[in-house]
């Protein structure tokens, strides 16, 4: 299925940098936009499956177009992409309905992942509202090991359950789900397996995401041989820790407990900071996704198990 992006940027060198990222999945169209005006008058012509904007531009930024695009395009998606400087406009863009952000430095890495997610769950959402709604309420618990590739069909089962009960509007969905997703995948490789920031963005760079388990297991089982004197066996114990997740999903509220069997980390230093310090370099990104998109998100003490809950509108 052909997917149409419509990038809004009001340089044309950005726009043949972005363009080109995206064009490495054959599915995608790409179309242009100069800025929000321009890019709305495109939509009223040809509505597009994803919209990505920058948030500076003349006549009508980002900001504004997210707005607008809530009220007009409610089941169209939008990415934002932030620069350093604009933390704060980013902020407000994220408040008012778009669904997730990549910083301008990492673009190459992340720009195309985050589309292509974004993307399947706006089909999933489209695909499950023409089932109708059947179901009144679910409590459910999955467990899972590290395999990435489970996570996707795990949060499209989520997303089929909300729609289902009309939980919210499409983005809605859609922003919930980002989250859950954020924080299952968290808990694989940053709980479970240990891997940090820095390790992970090089692998999105140098790997499709279906192979991402594989480099997952071979970092984990790297820094365990140059640990000296820790026993190999630690390796494999990372590869046997499960996730686990506890939903409870009604018409009123949604709540989510994903847990995972690592050490945890120091989750209150990362507590007292402001939401929008996250979108400089695009640090603990799932952490500020979880925390703007949920209206609630706690930790335990260890810092190993995340609860999310979100009220129902």
């Amino acid at each position: 299925m052909t997917n149409t992006i419509l990038v809004v940027d009001d340089s044309q060198v950005d726009q043949r940098l972005i363009g080109g990222l995206l064009r490495v999945n054959a599915d995608h169209r790409i179309a242009f936009a100069e800025n929000g005006k321009d890019a709305l008058e495109k939509m009223a012509m040809a509505p597009p499956h994803l919209v990505v904007t920058d948030l500076v531009m003349p006549e009508m930024n980002g900001l504004e177009l997210v707005r607008e695009i809530r009220n007009r395009y409610p089941q169209i998606p939008a990415i934002l992409m932030t620069a350093y400087g604009n933390e704060d406009t980013a902020m407000e863009a994220m408040a008012a309905g778009a669904v997730s952000y990549v910083p301008k430095a990492q673009q190459a890495e992340r720009l195309l992942l985050t589309a292509d997610r974004v993307i399947e769950r706006a089909h999933t959402d489209r695909y499950r509202r023409r089932l109708g709604a059947r179901l009144n309420e679910l409590y459910c618990s999955y467990s899972l090991d590290n395999d990435p590739g489970l996570v996707a069909p795990l949060v499209d089962q989520i997303q089929q359950t909300l729609s289902s009960l009309q939980v919210g509007d499409p983005i809605e969905r859609i922003r919930t789900c980002v989250a859950l997703e954020e924080a299952l995948l968290n808990a694989i490789y940053h709980g479970n397996l240990e891997i940090d920031e820095e390790e992970l963005t090089q692998a999105h760079t140098n790997f499709e995401e279906e192979r991402l388990a594989l480099l997952a297991r071979e970092l984990a089982e790297a820094r365990v041989a140059a640990e000296s004197g820790v026993p190999p066996r630690i390796a494999s114990e990372r590869q046997d820790r499960e996730v686990t997740l506890d939903a409870h999903i009604s018409a009123e509220c949604t709540r989510f407990v994903i847990r995972d069997g690592g050490r945890g980390f120091d989750h209150e230093s990362k507590a007292h900071r402001r939401l929008s310090d996250y979108f400089e370099c695009g640090e603990s990104r799932g952490l500020m996704l979880m925390r703007i998109m949920m209206d609630e998100v706690s930790f335990n003490s260890v810092g190993n198990e995340v609860t999310l809950v979100k009220v129902n509108q």
